[in-house]
Parts: C-alpha cells; sequence; structure tokens
C-alpha cells in the first residue's frame, strides 16, 4: 500500500479534552439463559490501536454489535465520540469491516467502491481510497475474481470513504499473504498516527502482538485482561526452558523441583517452570545440558491461560 501524500486530507489530531472514541460502561446482553456480555466497561481514546481477543463465544461479536448500534444493550451506556453508535455512524465518523458478505460479484473494484461512494455526502475520492487500500491496479478486475485477501482490501477500501474517525475491523487480513498482511497494518498504524482509532479482533494473534497499542482479552463476556503486549504477557506466569539433555529420560527431567510440565523430542526438552533460575542452576550443576534457551511466555502463552476453562475469571 502506498502512503497518502502529505495534501491529502487525514483524521485531525484530537484535542485531549475531545470526547474518547469510545466509552461503554456496564455493558450487558443475554439471549435467553446465555449471558453474551456480561459487565463490559471500554474505553478507548483516539487514535488507539486496540486488539480485542477471546475464544469463541466470548462476546467479542455482541460487543462489537452494540458498540456498532446493531444491538441494544441490555443494560449499560454507549458511547462513539461522545454520540450513540447510530449517531456517530450517520455522520459517517464509524466504519467497519466485517470478514464476508458485503460484496457483488458481478461488479468491478472500481465499480463497488464508486457505488459505495454515493452512500456518503462527502466521500473520500474513489482513486484515493484504492491506493490506500492497496488494490488501485485492480480495479477493472471482477469482484468475483478477486481473492479473499483482495476482497478484503476491497472492504478497507470501501470503509475509507467516509473518512472514519473509528475503524472495527473483524479478521481484517483474511486471505491476505504475509506481505499483504504487512502492508495493511503499516497502513493502518500510519492511519492511527493521524488520529484514527482502530479496534480489531483476529485470529493472528502475533498481529495483536506486533500492531496492537493495547490488547483487551474477554472470556464469558467479561474482560480478563487489559494492557499492552508486553503487560497481558507477564500475567501468564512462569517461563520456558528449552534444552538438550542427553542421558535423562522425560520422567527423571520433570522431577526436577520447580519443573511444572515437559516435552520431550529425543534429546530436546521443552520445560515449562515458575522458577526458571532454579531449575537452570540445576541442569547446569546436575546433568549434561547445553544449548540452554530461556523465553518468557508469549502472547498465545498468555491467551490460553487466561481464557481457557479454569483459568482464573
Amino acid at each position: 500500500m502506498t502512503e497518502l501524500s502529505p495534501t491529502t486530507r487525514t483524521t485531525p489530531v484530537p484535542a485531549d479534552d475531545a470526547p474518547l472514541a469510545i466509552d461503554a460502561a456496564g455493558l450487558t446482553k443475554s439471549f435467553g439463559s446465555v449471558h453474551a456480555v456480561n459487565g463490559i466497561d471500554l474505553r478507548v481514546k483516539r487514535g488507539e490501536i486496540v486488539a480485542f481477543l477471546g475464544p469463541n463465544g466470548a462476546g467479542k461479536t455482541t460487543t462489537i454489535d452494540m458498540l456498532l448500534g446493531l444491538a441494544k444493550p441490555d443494560s449499560g451506556t454507549v458511547g462513539i465520540f461522545g454520540r450513540s453508535p447510530r449517531a456517530a455512524i450517520a455522520q459517517g465518523q464509524v466504519s467497519a469491516v466485517l470478514q464476508t458478505g458485503g460484496l457483488l460479484k458481478d461488479l468491478t473494484v472500481r465499480e463497488t467502491v464508486r457505488l459505495t461512494a454515493t452512500l456518503f455526502a462527502d466521500p473520500r475520492p474513489v482513486d484515493e481510497v484504492l491506493e490506500r487500500a492497496g488494490i488501485a491496479d485492480i480495479g477493472s478486475r471482477m469482484v468475483g475474481k478477486c481473492s479473499g485477501g483482495q476482497q478484503q482490501r476491497l472492504r478497507f477500501a470501501m470503509a475509507l470513504l467516509s473518512d472514519p474517525g473509528l475503524l472495527i475491523l473483524d479478521e481484517p487480513t483474511t486471505g491476505m499473504d504475509v506481505t499483504g498482511r504487512r502492508d495493511f497494518w503499516n497502513a493502518i498504524r500510519t492511519d492511527a498516527a493521524r488520529g484514527r482509532t482502530v479496534v480489531f479482533a483476529t485470529h493472528y494473534l502475533d498481529e495483536a502482538d506486533a500492531y496492537a497499542d493495547r490488547i483487551i482479552l474477554v472470556r464469558h463476556g467479561r474482560i480478563v485482561a487489559d494492557g499492552t503486549a508486553a503487560e497481558v504477557k507477564n500475567l501468564a506466569s512462569g517461563r520456558t526452558i528449552r534444552a538438550t539433555i542427553p542421558g535423562l529420560d522425560e520422567r527423571t527431567v520433570a522431577a526436577i523441583a520447580g519443573v511444572d510440565a515437559v516435552e520431550r523430542h529425543g534429546d530436546s526438552y521443552s520445560i515449562a517452570t515458575r522458577d526458571s533460575d532454579a531449575v537452570a542452576r540445576h541442569l547446569f550443576a546436575a546433568t549434561g545440558a547445553r544449548d540452554v534457551e530461556i523465553t518468557s511466555h508469549g502472547l498465545e502463552d498468555a491467551f490460553i491461560a487466561l481464557t481457557t476453562e479454569g483459568s482464573a475469571s
């Protein structure tokens, strides 16, 4: 994707006293006996990139539907730039990029964007949003002939037409190759630096780790973690020791004081521990361990620890 020129209109950086991009308090939503959202408070500043993560059924989609005014909360309030969700959307302040639907396969890429532009009073130029989304070179291609990644970029271009202050993205890079994913997120970061707010859901935890300013984990309709990637990772206690330990069996390694779990691949071991210093000292003093590597838990470890059954709520 090509960066916008300095003369292109961008979302202005807000004043310190400007309303929050998202100000939601006490949100609840039930469907019969199922409590999909159970008391979520969510406040997002302008210009933030926020990853909204959780397992299937955690309440992410229901929360996003309430932010978009597609569902009414049973209790609680939602403010988008100080307005109701529907008022903010009506003024072009919010756009959503969903994973599926919304495209007519018998139109070209350019025709699709041009048609969508007629829905707005003051849309951005079609060529500009095509360039911003990295699909200016396939404007004449039929939508039905586009790959899944290209269709996602098309949805992104459509979302940019109203020059929204808030972008809500659902699995935005599905179907994109590695280069496409990188270019997409570089463009998102450029937008955020100019004041646009981005909230996204993804199954690519590496994207959340690399590009989000803030990560929110949801479980059973409640927020169980909210912070930077480093802060969320620190909530998963322990570290992993990887080492080559010839001459020992898995049971002997598992019996070392401080070892929580062991995986063996030949003479190589992956050891989960809450006391990596003590385990490492034992390995060096009492075994022939070599190629010892100690790493902190990653975002995937934190995600599993905080969102699976049996974790703390």
